[in-house]
């Protein structure tokens, strides 16, 4: 589906450029609804945000890009009351306003959507918009009036959903759907949108682009907080630049270019596509599968009679809509969920039922799809982390005693190693951007010289400079003679980096192409389940 985006992109910008005076002169004609004056923020002696100046109009859609850790989180933390400025001042409609919470700020006409959702799964649609604000009537939530009005929302902004739907029934895109609602249910004119993208589908993507601008339509000023250049091109009015706390450049998006975006946003040029190199991979499988049948957590059949294999020095890519089996394939590979039928063979023995640590022990490395919940103990320092999965090795845990003083020389020389973003190795988790806590996984990985790594989205929610610094980590295993399985719901990802695209649709593998024959359009045809019998 990337192909479509791509056209629709250059459609999108040919015509804003055609009506460039009148789009850029409607927009700068309205109002100010939000500025700020002079935001600063510190965390100790890091200055995360500098003098922040900027302004947004009523119905604009605005973009603020900047790599990983140059402060937008902050700058939006401030904006919606979840940090208090040191310095400067906020304004909304002309009036000074002082955000003390997120309550302050919603009060003011201001909502955030996260890029990690804070829904209840286990319920409704309506009961997650009114949490906090449920209508009482005779002594009980009005769940008739509540549910009326979610109706009369999703109607005026398109946004069709089901109010009686179980959030843990619903796909990722409806949720971000439900996330949206409850801030317009509010009353928020002002919406801030946090990474929306990071964790929708191709297809989802095309359907979040039209609920912004229905948005836009309906008089909600956007702010777009993203990495994905192709994104802002497509939304967004203008882009603030930000680059170590500072906003360096601002842009009408309409007059630059993605290259130009990218190098304004690292500071150098930056290669936006990594550049293919031709494996020459050695002749045996370091891994193998054989008709594997793997059931999901609500004991449904997700893995249906699939079988791969990867050889020592190539990078196999697996293309798909996520949701079609690529998490429970990743699990069972790595030994985290059981196979029922079939068979895991690994440097020619059969593994298919050994545990997690012995597969580590092989050789057999692992970076999930999820950092924060499948990677790494986010109130943990970086040494812990470094220390995950490393516990049985004796240089780092000796007769149940950790080797504190190797732990930590270790742990300074990865960061090193890995230009990883930190004070120090004790520096928390949490307190890394994504990027830097992608770069603590690899770290990790790496150093166990892996002869098979697993690879699951490994640029999902990254700037452009991460996803350079990543994809060149890659090449470099591949070279190393380490097989490398990648599974990624980017296409210029997968199209750039694998030697061999397998596309996954429904439990199973159900197209193979080399590199030389793949093409966006190939693929795409084939993660939506087209000729699934060819």
């Amino acid at each position: 589906m990337i192909f479509f985006i791509e056209f629709e992109i250059y459609i999108h910008r040919w015509f804003n450029k055609i009506i460039k005076k009148t789009v850029e002169g409607g927009i700068m004609d309205k109002e100010i609804i939000l500025k700020t004056v002079g935001i600063s923020k510190s965390f100790g002696s890091v200055k995360a945000n500098k003098n922040i100046n900027f302004f947004l109009k009523k119905g604009e859609i605005l973009s603020i890009l900047g790599e990983n850790g140059a402060g937008k989180s902050t700058l939006m933390n401030i904006l919606y009351g979840l940090h208090k400025p040191d310095e400067g001042e906020i304004f909304i409609n002309d009036k000074k306003v002082e955000f003390n919470s997120s309550k302050d700020s919603i009060e003011n006409g201001l909502g955030m959507v996260h890029q990690h959702f804070k829904l209840v799964e286990n319920l409704s649609v309506t009961q997650n918009i009114i949490l906090g604000q449920e209508p009482i009537k005779h002594f009980a939530i009005d769940y008739k009036k509540s549910t009326a009005k979610v109706k009369d929302l999703s109607k005026k902004y398109k946004l069709e959903i089901n109010p009686n739907s179980l959030i843990k029934d619903l796909p990722i895109g409806i949720q971000q759907r439900v996330e949206i609602l409850k801030v317009l249910y509010r009353n928020a004119n002002i919406l801030i949108l946090d990474e929306p993208t990071a964790v929708l589908t191709p297809q989802e993507v095309m359907s979040f682009f039209k609920v912004v601008e229905n948005l836009r339509d309906n008089g909600v000023s956007v702010i777009i907080i993203t990495h994905k250049l192709k994104e802002i091109q497509y939304l967004s009015d203008r882009v603030y630049i930000l680059r170590k706390g500072e906003i360096t450049d601002v842009f009408n998006t309409s007059d630059v270019s993605a290259q130009q975006l990218a190098s304004s946003m690292v500071g150098r040029n930056v290669v936006l596509t990594s550049e293919y190199k031709k494996a020459t991979p050695l002749d045996f499988d370091i891994l193998k599968i054989n008709n594997i049948k793997v059931k999901n957590n609500q004991n449904l059949l997700a893995i249906n009679n699939l079988s791969l294999n990867v050889k020592p020095g190539e990078i196999v890519g697996i293309a798909g809509v996520e949701g079609n089996g690529q998490s429970e394939l990743a699990h069972a590979i790595m030994g985290l969920t059981n196979v029922f039928e079939g068979e895991i063979i690994h440097k020619d023995e059969d593994i298919t039922s050994i545990s997690v640590k012995k597969r580590i022990a092989r050789g057999m490395g692992y970076v999930p799809d999820d950092r924060q919940k499948a990677g790494l103990i986010m109130p943990f320092p970086i040494t812990e982390n470094i220390l995950v999965g490393n516990h049985y090795n004796p240089s780092y845990v000796s007769k149940g005693i950790i080797q504190k003083e190797f732990l930590i020389n270790k742990s300074e020389a990865l960061i090193k190693d890995f230009c990883i973003k930190s004070d120090n190795c004790l520096s928390q988790i949490n307190e890394l951007s994504g990027g830097n806590q992608q770069k603590v996984i690899l770290a990790r990985e790496f150093d166990r010289d892996p002869n098979f790594l697993l690879v699951s989205q490994p640029t999902r929610g990254l700037d452009v400079g991460a996803i350079e610094y990543i994809h060149s980590c890659l090449v470099e295993m591949k070279n190393k003679k380490v097989g490398i399985l990648l599974i990624s719901m980017e296409l210029d990802e997968i199209l750039s980096l694998a030697d061999r695209i397998l596309v996954m649709f429904d439990g199973q593998i159900i197209k193979e192409f080399t590199h030389e024959e793949a093409t966006d359009k190939k693929i795409g045809y084939y993660m939506t389940g087209g000729a699934k019998n060819d």
